[in-house]
């Protein structure tokens, strides 16, 4: 049966189609006197099965074993009891309590007892994948960038009558006495490759926003916008990032870029509501946070692993370029400890005594040896300032490595061999990286790599093809040409989550010389619901796209190693792809940030909600060191916050056809993928001690 019409039957037509497909499954169920019956036939049913030692049959043991328990559910801390079997044998009894029931939960099971008798759904073949990834359009297309010249032509009058309005304009935005329209126009046309003009225009309403671009938001539209502005939702988008979208709705598919600006109506009704996914990230003075570790005083630090923290800098460093929908930093957002008030942000006299204080934590840290500075956006922060913060990074790994040599072998301290710099901005504002930054970023690293630091990085984040504009790879070329990795996030929403799409960004970044590092999977809280992507597609995309980009071992090694030479990464990734005839590189993870312990895609499936919403029993990442708190965490589970049923409609909805994604039913556990080379922490020439500092466990 086509997904289409399987998708859209009511609960009487599933219930018929049980009947005719899995009769002898209806047969148990009419044949038991109440729940606990039905396991108990279910289970003879299984053992009789063909597929009963595969991978089918283990799937509904766990149904079976889990059906009336209760578990913890770690995101929210609540007690959830597992109904799973119960409620389907109310359903083929014709008992169920609730008539009114979605059909979700029925159809998943449905799947789920056709695989036991063999019938498993078909992968899309590579040729259909192929064809699917063609249909993306990137940036750098001739026909995107005329939508998008057009786009430019139509702000710069708009950005000239406001800067004319303006009651108060920044000095260096201003326009001198007796300057003609046309002089004006061709003023505000130099000052757009400024990145301090965006953002200094950058619109924050939503009636702004429409006359942006072009008037063509809806009437509902419009109104949730304005509905998040009365909640106190921040809002912030520079020009040149609403001059990516296609405001004709002709031109380009840009929904992976529009979700992004727009909030969902979920946003706008939790906003003010919102708790922190990563627990980690709660922290209480002199106290260890969720994962067991101890931090200074304040936000500043946010630790989950042993080998490294993230310092997020009271700087402009706590802004971005734009407020992503999805950010998982929403929570803080919420609190004002991010936000887009740019003078406030400014650091403050007593930021440079408290940057050395945080250095002093990793100075005297017996593990940590990488550093993430983020945000926010590490690359707001202006060029002085960065330069002061990696200018304390250097002197901090400079005091640790000497220190290291008044210990004992297999006593001495981790010392600092990677350095990262996290920032939207090649995507959000591509401008950013000009020549003082490309300097700032040279002279550190000649300076830390004479100390140890071998790995320095920018972790971007391009969310979509249409995002690589000639104005991102002019920017990623300067941080390539100082001797630095790009490396990119993905996060998997459910526009990024189409057929082909994270497959055409891997061809086009990997063209410029940008290493994919992780697909993230949204977080499942209420709030992301109109962007949540199941895991379950984020194996399928790993099982029948990302496996053409795979690498063997050998091959892998090699990357690794051309990856270390330096030089013109970008022209090395191209000739490697191309000696072994590779159409991308799949060098990034599929990962769930799972609250406390990090990052893993290591799961089995053990119910559904009457939603229809997937309970998964996490493992941790076993590829990588943690901290020893989740040896106490016993077995943990997740809800998503949408089932599959819902996922398929609403890529319907985007044009997407659901028997592309027929397939996704299979996929009902998953291994978190080994880490690429470049991303595994080199060996120290000497023993490291094995105690860990700065850690208290109850």
């Amino acid at each position: 049966m086509k997904q289409r019409k399987m998708l859209a039957l009511t609960l009487y037509q599933l219930g018929q189609l049980y009947r005719h497909e899995l009769p002898e499954l209806v047969a148990a169920a009419e044949a038991s006197g109440d729940a606990v019956q039905f396991r108990r036939r279910l289970g003879e049913w299984v053992s009789r099965s063909e597929s009963a030692q595969g991978d089918a049959g283990e799937q509904i043991r766990l149904l079976i074993d889990y059906d009336g328990r209760e578990v913890d559910e770690l995101s929210t801390g609540e007690r959830m009891p597992v109904r799973t079997l119960t409620l389907l044998w109310q359903f083929l009894t014709g008992c169920l309590e609730n008539v009114e029931m979605r059909t979700d939960l029925f159809i998943d099971l449905f799947y789920l007892f056709k695989r036991l008798g063999g019938a498993e759904l078909p992968p899309l073949s590579m040729q259909r994948v192929r064809i699917r990834s063609e249909r993306w359009p990137s940036g750098l297309d001739a026909e995107v960038r005329e939508i998008r010249a057009d786009n430019r032509e139509r702000m710069l009058h708009l950005l000239v009558q406001k800067i004319e309005n303006r009651k108060s304009t920044p000095s260096r935005f201003r326009f001198a006495e007796g300057m003609s329209y046309e002089d004006k126009y061709r003023q505000v046309a130099i000052w757009w490759n400024d990145f301090r003009f965006h953002l200094a225009m950058a619109v924050k309403s939503p009636s702004e926003l429409n006359r942006f671009l072009g008037n063509s938001l809806s009437a509902e539209t419009m109104y949730l916008l304005s509905k998040a502005r009365k909640k106190g939702m921040p809002f912030f988008a520079t020009p040149y990032y609403l001059s990516l979208l296609d405001v004709t709705g002709k031109g380009y598919g840009d929904e992976a870029i529009r979700s992004y600006i727009l909030y969902s109506p979920q946003l706008v009704e939790t906003y003010g509501s919102i708790r922190a996914w990563e627990k980690e990230d709660v922290v209480e003075a002199g106290k260890p946070n969720a994962a067991g570790w101890l931090l200074p005083d304040g936000h500043n630090i946010h630790r989950r692993y042993p080998e490294v923290a993230i310092l997020i800098p009271d700087t402009m460093g706590r802004a971005c370029g734009g407020l992503c929908a999805s950010c998982q930093r929403m929570y803080d957002f919420q609190s004002e400890r991010l936000n887009f008030e740019f003078e406030s942000l400014r650091p403050k006299e007593s930021w440079d005594h408290k940057l050395r204080r945080l250095m002093t934590y990793f100075e005297e840290d017996t593990q940590l040896r990488d550093i993430l500075i983020t945000g926010g956006d590490a690359l707001m922060s202006q060029n002085k300032t960065l330069h002061n913060i990696l200018e304390a990074v250097y002197r901090m790994a400079c005091r640790k490595r000497k220190a290291n040599d008044g210990r004992p072998d297999g006593e001495k301290y981790a010392e600092l061999q990677r350095v990262r710099l996290g920032s939207r901005l090649p995507a959000y504002l591509p401008m950013r990286i000009d020549d003082g930054l490309v300097e700032v970023l040279r002279e550190f690293k000649q300076k830390a790599s004479a100390v140890g630091v071998r790995q320095f990085i920018i972790q971007t984040h391009f969310q979509s093809p249409l995002e690589v504009t000639p104005e991102a790879q002019e920017a990623i070329r300067r941080i390539l040409a100082a001797g630095w990795l790009v490396t990119n996030q993905l996060v998997y929403t459910v526009a990024a989550s189409r057929r082909g799409h994270t497959t055409r960004l891997r061809q086009v970044l990997n063209a410029l010389g940008v290493v994919c590092y992780y697909t993230f999977s949204v977080k499942g809280f209420q709030e992301n619901y109109a962007v949540f992507t199941p895991n379950s597609r984020s194996l399928q995309e790993q099982h029948e796209e990302k496996i053409y980009g795979r690498l063997t071992p050998e091959q892998a090694g090699e990357l690794d190693a051309e990856l270390e030479k330096g030089g013109d990464t970008a022209e090395r990734l191209r000739r490697f792809m191309k000696r072994h005839r590779l159409p991308f590189l799949a060098t990034d993870r599929s990962v769930l940030n799972l609250p406390a312990i990090g990052k893993s895609m290591s799961f089995r499936l053990v119910g559904i909600t009457p939603e229809g919403r997937r309970i998964l029993r996490f493992d941790h990442d076993r590829t990588r060191r943690h901290s020893p708190i989740i040896d106490r965490m016993g077995e943990i589970y997740i809800v998503e916050n949408k089932s599959l049923a819902a996922y398929l409609r609403q890529l319907e909805n985007m044009g997407e056809d659901a028997d592309d994604y027929a397939s996704i039913w299979n996929y009902t556990h998953g291994e978190t993928e080994p880490r690429f080379g470049l991303y595994v922490y080199p060996d120290f020439p000497f023993g490291v001690t094995g105690r860990v500092s700065n850690l208290e466990l109850e």
